[in-house]
């Protein structure tokens, strides 16, 4: 089982989308997927088709036991009519509670302590993650292999990128020597922009090939399946399609940095400043 946590450090960049495309694309792929709504805003939930539930992740973080963690899963609504397996483990505003800044290590590693209970079911777990760095996304990494980190072409969001790959180096050295960066997913990308065009040179000026291929342009179509329900690869029409291909190339990543089980070290860039792994 292979733990990806979509994470940003800025909201509004669309992390939550990028976790639904990459699960429409574990889906299409026939992939057995659990994705984690681990943000108080339960969008992933809402986007996956997933109905309010009596047990949720809230009830996971303050007893991570068997008998909760599987009463928390449900399978998403994009499987009724489709064979695969793509649950969710149901979010709630409730997470809000467990978001603090001073978490302690017993709290830090509850995730890791529920995803144990289901880890011989799943091929692929995705974490959507609270756009923060307090308790609840220290608990999504401390439970992950790979951490994602999405962003926009535009100042301030470059600049949370580069605080985002210092602290997973901050949570690598202290708690979990096995997580590393997936990379940095560019979202919401306008090629016609000379300031989109200038941040992405930025993007990979400093981060070098942690800046991963295909940046994801800007579409509605997107949005469209998003606000439906339904998973981007059976949305129709060329524009949803095109999306699709490109989750498929982000997604190959993911599965095949899990199948590796080691970031190369030649993909990592020798030199960056200093806390980010060399």
């Amino acid at each position: 089982m292979h733990v990806l946590s979509v994470s940003s450090l800025k909201g509004g960049v669309g992390k939550t989308t990028v976790t639904l495309g990459l699960a429409s694309a574990a889906f299409a792929r026939g992939v057995s997927t659990l994705v984690v709504d681990l943000d108080p805003q339960a969008d992933v939930s809402t986007g996956m088709d997933v109905p309010v539930a009596a047990v949720n992740v809230a009830d996971v973080l303050g007893s991570p036991k068997e008998k909760t963690v599987r009463a928390a899963i449900t399978p998403s609504g994009w499987t009724r009519g489709r064979g695969g397996v793509v649950d969710v483990m149901v979010g709630s505003p409730a997470a809000i509670n467990f978001d603090g800044p001073h978490p302690s290590v017993r709290d830090i590693w509850k995730l890791e302590e529920a995803l144990a209970h289901v880890e011989a079911e799943y091929e692929l777990v995705l974490v959507d993650c609270a756009p923060s760095l307090n308790a609840l996304t220290r608990t999504a990494w401390a439970a992950s292999d790979r951490v994602s980190v999405v962003t926009e072409p535009g100042l301030f969001s470059v600049a949370a990128a580069d605080r985002a790959l210092r602290a997973i180096e901050e949570i690598r050295r202290g708690l979990s020597p096995r997580l590393q960066p997936l990379g940095i997913i560019v979202n919401r990308a306008r090629m016609q922009s000379l300031e989109h065009q200038f941040r992405i040179k930025e993007l990979r000026d400093m981060f070098g090939p942690l800046v991963l291929s295909p940046q994801l342009p800007e579409r509605t179509s997107l949005q469209q399946a998003q606000g439906a329900a339904k998973p981007l690869h059976v949305w129709p029409g060329e524009s949803a399609q095109e999306l699709a291909r490109m989750f498929d190339q982000l997604l190959e990543r993911v599965l095949r940095t899990g199948r590796v089980g080691e970031f190369a070290t030649s993909e990592i860039p020798t030199q960056q400043p200093a806390g980010r792994l060399a």
